[in-house]
């Protein structure tokens, strides 16, 4: 599941007149190499770095260690604009900085098929913090990627021309194919090692997407390496956003309910390869992993957090009556009521039912004994696999080797 890619790097050498330029790096995927060019749109200057080698980090790297290097990734979403910048490290990576704003880019376009001025407006201003963010601190490699909203709008590239000529981020329209990928990268660690098999989903504002990585056979892989386990993915064309536009998201009945979760379900069954997935459940050992605002949120909720705690929610199990009751309490709940609760607020009252309707559609098609929450996905997966494509880890791994056998003497 690869795909051509742009990537953008973001460095102080970039700077222009007090404006950031952005600067299109190496591709971040294991795919065909990525168009790569360079260039300020107020200036007109252009550069080819196809011939550059890969920097090292501005302070050099020894060699077998780590290179100190900062990373970042961006995610713009129909709901959110989310950056996060990190540091590799022996295994894994540190995040050094996050940014997150609900900017709802998709307000209102399942009616008008396009983006909405004041839309743009909201989420121009948080790339533009994100762009802050990423030159103050250094970064020198990043993937900027834009999902549902500006693949579904027809003015989307123009959207995406307007961020390029007001900010110098050069953002991709990610397919939904890369965000499948991407979202099964960034929570691999959270795969279960005993597990057959595990059906991932990811509910977003503008569109679902699930995964089935069939792990039958997967001989110890972990890690990124789980991408390649990948049996069967769909989109769903429903989100939160447009499923809450459709069917009212703030007062919503039991007959509502049932319309949103009737809604999302009708598009499981585009899914080529369901009843297999259904056979592989009932043998056992299949668990699900559930990645976005929607679950965490529930699960911020069923435990009763007074506020929310990526540290309490992020990897925790559920059983399948736990997650029934989770989403029974929140169907109980009055608007006001979610407006009140620290992990719901003002910004996900209206949307947090339309995630529960997606998530029972999923339930009930394919119904596993198991849950694992990951407050963790799209821009995570990136991370890895821009750290991967420049072998960080596997640069320092003579490093460890020796650190071992001198540890064994």
């Amino acid at each position: 599941m690869s795909e051509p890619s742009r990537a953008g790097t973001v460095g102080r050498s970039l700077e222009l007149a007090g404006l950031e330029r952005a600067a299109s790096g190496p591709a971040a995927t294991a795919g065909p190499a990525a168009e790569r060019s360079s260039g300020d749109p107020r200036s007109g200057e252009a550069r080819d770095l196809r011939s550059r080698p890969a920097r090292e980090g501005r302070h050099g790297t020894a060699p077998g260690a780590v290179p100190d290097r900062l990373y970042a990734a961006l995610d713009l979403g129909t709901n959110n604009c989310r950056l996060l910048v990190a540091r590799p490290e022996q295994r894994g990576f540190r995040v050094v900085d996050a940014y997150s704003r609900i900017v709802r880019l998709g307000e209102g376009l399942g009616h008008a098929n396009r983006l909405g001025e004041a839309a743009m407006d909201r989420a121009l201003e948080a790339l533009v913090c994100c762009r802050d963010k990423m030159r103050d601190r250094g970064v020198e490699r990043a993937r900027l990627i834009a999902t549902e909203a500006c693949r579904a709008a027809e003015n989307g590239p123009q959207f995406i021309e307007r961020v390029r000529q007001e900010t110098g981020m050069s953002l991709e329209i990610a397919s939904r194919e890369t965000e499948a990928r991407l979202a099964v990268a960034g929570c691999a660690s959270l795969v279960d090692p005993d597990a057959n098999g595990v059906v991932l989903f990811d509910i977003g504002g503008g569109s679902s997407e699930i995964v089935w990585l069939d792990l039958r056979n997967r001989c110890g892989a972990r890690g990124v390496a789980l991408t390649r386990f990948i049996r069967a993915w769909i989109s769903l064309p429903v989100g939160v956003v447009n499923l809450a536009e459709r069917h009212g998201g703030r007062h919503v009945t039991s007959d509502t309910f049932e319309a949103m979760v009737n809604d999302a379900r009708e598009h499981l069954e585009a899914f080529s390869l369901g009843r297999e997935l259904s056979a592989a459940i009932c043998d056992g050992k299949v668990h699900m992993l559930g990645t976005s605002g929607t679950v965490t949120t529930l699960a911020g909720v069923h435990f009763g957090l007074k506020r929310y705690d990526r540290r309490r929610i992020d990897g925790v199990w559920m059983d399948d009556e736990d997650v029934t009751a989770m989403i029974e309490r929140l169907r109980a709940m009055p608007y006001e009521e979610r407006v009140g609760n620290p992990c719901i607020g003002a910004d996900r009252a209206d949307l947090v039912l339309a995630g529960c309707a997606i998530l029972e559609s999923i339930r009930r098609r394919w119904p596993c004994q198991r849950l694992r929450v990951a407050d963790r996905g799209l821009r995570e997966g990136i991370l890895m696999e821009l750290m991967a494509a420049d072998n960080v880890w596997r640069r320092n791994a003579p490093h460890r080797h020796r650190s071992r056998s001198r540890k064994q003497q």
